[in-house]
């Protein structure tokens, strides 16, 4: 089936137009993909001041730490 010149004109909009579309949503995943690392990594942060802290209160009242058994949290 041999297209017209109107409906390859159409065609060809839509693929461009799809294709900026595509490249769009490609800047946006990565956009956010960036912020949940960023948070991910605020978090790790947290996680490891509160885990120092904890251990730190450990020593102090001679107790034993219970997360020492699930490795190093540094």
């Amino acid at each position: 089936m041999t297209l017209s010149d109107g409906q390859k004109k159409l065609y060809e909009d839509v693929l461009q137009q799809e294709k900026k579309q595509i490249e769009d949503f490609e800047a946006q995943i990565q956009e956010e993909l960036a912020a949940v690392k960023a948070k991910i990594s605020d978090l790790q942060g947290a996680q490891k001041a509160a885990h120092q802290m904890y251990d730190a209160a450990c020593q102090r009242l001679g107790i034993p730490n219970e997360f020492e058994d699930e490795g190093s949290q540094d």
